[in-house]
C-alpha cells in the first residue's frame, strides 16, 4: 500500500506541477520568466514545506497523508485548466478570468486539505498549518511577483 501511495503521490505532485506552469504561462501578467520561475516556485514552496514536515512528524500515516494532499494539490491545479485552456488557445486571458480561477482553486483546496486531514486522521493542526503556509505564499506572490502590496 505505501508503495502505491508513494507513486501516486509523486505522479500527482509532477501533474500539478505541469498544469501550475501552463497557467502561469499562459498568463499575461508576467512580464518576464524570472517572475514564471518565481511564481511557481511559491506556489510550490507551500506543499514542499507540508512534505517536509510529513517526513519528519508523522510515521505510520505519512504516505497516506502526503497522498491525500497530492490529490488536494492535483485537484486546485485542474481547476486552473479552464483558463489554461481558454487562454492558450482562444486567446481568452483577461485579468478576472484569472483571479477567478485562482480564488475558486484555493478556496476547493481549503476545503479539499480539511478532508485530507481527516482522512488521514491527523491532527487539526495540519490544515491550520497549511493556511498559514498557504497564507504566507499568496502574500509572496503579492508583493514580489506583482507588486500588489
Amino acid at each position: 500500500m505505501q508503495r502505491k501511495d508513494i507513486l501516486i503521490a509523486t505522479f500527482y505532485f509532477f501533474l500539478s506541477t505541469i498544469i501550475t506552469w501552463w497557467f502561469i504561462e499562459a498568463s499575461g501578467l508576467y512580464n518576464s520568466t524570472e517572475q514564471k520561475i518565481v511564481s511557481c516556485s511559491i506556489a510550490g514552496a507551500k506543499w514542499g514545506i507540508q512534505l517536509f514536515a510529513a517526513f519528519v512528524f508523522l510515521k505510520a500515516r505519512r504516505w497516506h497523508f502526503i497522498k491525500n494532499i497530492a490529490v488536494v494539490c492535483l485537484a486546485g491545479s485542474a481547476l486552473l485548466l479552464p483558463y489554461a485552456v481558454m487562454a492558450t488557445f482562444f486567446g481568452i486571458s483577461h485579468p478576472d478570468f484569472f483571479v477567478g480561477s485562482l480564488l475558486v482553486a484555493v478556496a476547493a483546496m481549503i476545503l479539499l486539505y480539511a478532508l485530507a486531514v481527516k482522512n488521514a486522521a491527523v491532527s487539526l493542526s495540519w490544515w491550520i498549518g497549511w493556511l498559514v503556509c498557504l497564507a504566507v505564499a499568496i502574500s509572496l506572490q503579492l508583493t514580489i511577483v506583482f507588486h500588489v502590496l
